[in-house]
C-alpha cells in the first residue's frame, strides 16, 4: 500500500517541496510521484520474487543502503534536538550582546561643481533657506536633489572617507562649512546620530539555524568518533558484509584508533 504520507516523504526526499502537508492528491506532481511510486513498488515486488535480493551485490547494496538512511535519521534526529526555538532565540540573544553597535548618522548635502557656489549655498542656509528647497534647486546630485539632498543613514566605512569625515565632525542639526570631494563641493547638514539598530530575529534566524545545525553534526561526529575505532588498513574487502549491530562491538573491548602507515583510504 502506498500512502499519502508515502508521497509526500517522497516528495521532501527529492527536494520537490519544502512544505510536504501542502502536497495535496489533485496537484501533478503529487500524481507524478504516485506512478513512480508504483513503478518502484512493482521492480521490487518482481525482483523478490526472482530471490534478486539473495544475490551478493544486492545484499552489499542493500547493507550500504540501511546504514546511509539509519545514519541519515541519526543526523536528522541529532539536528531537531539541536535547532530548537530556545537554542535560536539563546544564540540570537548572545550575539546580540556580544556584538558591538556602530555609531550611524543621517545627513543631507547639497552637491555644486565649485567652491565659490558651495560658499553661496552655505551663506542662504545660514540666512534662513530651506535646506530641501534650496537643494531641489541647485543639487547636482540627480540621486538625492528631489528628496532634499537626504543619504539616508550611513557608518563610517559606508560612505566616501572625506565625506565621512566631515559628517561624523559636525554636530546633530549642524551645517557644515563647504568642502570637496572626487564629485564636487558639498555643504551637508547632519539630521540624526544613532547606534545602528540590532537585526530582529526573524533576518538572522536562517543563519542561526545553519550555524545549530553544523554544530550539531559536528558535535554528533565528535562523540562518535570517540566512541567507535577506526583502522585503516591495507587490502582486500572481506567477503561478508559488514556488522551494522551496535553490540557487535563491546565499548569493554574497543582499542585506541590506529592507522596503517601510509595508509589514508578507509
Amino acid at each position: 500500500m502506498i500512502t499519502v504520507e508515502d508521497v509526500r516523504r517522497e516528495a521532501v526526499t527529492l527536494g520537490l517541496t519544502d512544505t510536504p502537508q501542502a502536497l495535496m492528491p489533485t496537484d501533478q506532481v503529487f500524481r507524478d510521484i504516485v506512478s513512480d511510486l508504483i513503478d518502484q513498488r512493482l521492480l521490487a515486488l518482481e525482483a523478490v520474487a526472482r530471490n534478486v535480493q539473495d544475490e551478493e551485490e544486492a545484499r552489499l547494496r542493500l547493507a550500504a543502503a540501511e546504514e546511509r538512511i539509519l545514519g541519515n535519521i541519526l543526523v536528522e534526529n541529532a539536528i531537531a534536538s539541536a535547532v530548537t526555538d530556545d537554542a535560536i532565540e539563546q544564540v540570537y540573544e548572545e550575539q546580540s550582546r556580544l556584538a558591538p553597535r556602530t555609531e550611524e548618522i543621517r545627513a543631507r548635502h547639497i552637491l555644486v561643481e565649485t567652491r565659490e557656489e558651495a560658499v553661496e549655498v552655505a551663506r542662504l542656509l545660514a540666512e534662513g533657506s530651506d535646506f530641501g528647497q534650496l537643494a531641489a534647486q541647485v543639487s547636482r546630485d540627480l540621486a538625492t536633489r528631489f528628496s532634499g539632498g537626504d543619504l539616508g543613514y550611513f557608518t563610517r566605512t559606508g560612505i566616501l572617507p572625506g565625506f565621512a569625515q566631515v559628517a561624523f565632525a559636525t554636530d546633530e542639526g549642524a551645517v557644515s562649512a563647504p568642502f570637496e570631494t572626487e564629485y564636487g563641493w558639498h555643504v551637508l547638514q547632519v539630521m540624526d546620530r544613532r547606534l545602528q539598530p540590532r537585526e530582529s530575529l526573524e533576518e538572522v534566524r536562517p543563519n542561526i539555524v545553519r550555524f545549530l545545525t553544523l554544530q550539531g553534526i559536528d558535535d554528533l561526529l565528535e562523540v562518535l568518533r570517540e566512541r567507535y575505532p577506526v583502522t585503516r588498513v591495507a587490502g582486500r574487502a572481506p567477503s561478508a558484509l559488514r556488522t551494522t549491530e551496535p553490540s557487535a562491538i563491546p565499548p569493554e573491548d574497543l582499542d585506541t584508533p590506529e592507522e596503517a602507515p601510509g595508509q589514508d583510504a578507509p
